[in-house]
């Protein structure tokens, strides 16, 4: 009989490599950002970073976007609030409600996370060829976002 060790060691599943993946990518981006100044984040605040614009955005979208709770974009903005990467201000199309925008420490992060992304994303597309490249985020974003809706229904 095989194990599920032995399974995922020679036909992972889509959670497991898609776990692999993130794992991954969160070590390589957040040890990059360390070494460049950054080293107060932790993989947590990708839900609300990655999501970030200048521009600020609510604190529902942030949740809707990242699939998150509510409740765990809040814990998280007070916290990066804290560290001094985010603000709330209010929204000048409903002042009722904040938006969550960078401050300078943010859009340097934002700058450099962008930057270590891309150069992740290049070095995949070289070694895989552009096409091919280009042609598994398009497979990937599919698959994600099929799974993504069938756990909205």
């Amino acid at each position: 009989m095989v194990t599920r060790a032995e399974r995922n060691a020679t036909d992972p599943d889509l959670g497991v490599l898609a776990g692999r993946l993130l794992f991954a990518v969160q070590r390589e981006l957040f040890s990059t950002l360390a070494a460049r100044g950054f080293g107060d984040l932790n993989p947590r605040h990708g839900a609300v970073l990655a999501y970030l614009d200048p521009g600020g955005v609510r604190a529902t979208e942030l949740a809707r976007l990242s699939g998150q709770h509510k409740q765990i974009v809040g814990t998280l903005i007070d916290e990066l609030e804290t560290l001094g990467y985010v603000e709330r201000r209010p929204d000048p199309s409903d002042r009722r409600a904040k938006l969550i925008c960078p401050t300078d420490r943010g859009l340097a992060q934002m700058q450099a996370a962008d930057a270590i992304m891309a150069a992740m994303q290049e070095r995949h597309a070289q070694r895989l060829g552009h096409e091919d490249y280009a042609r598994f985020k398009r497979l990937f974003t599919d698959i994600t976002e099929e799974q993504r809706a069938v756990t909205r229904e």
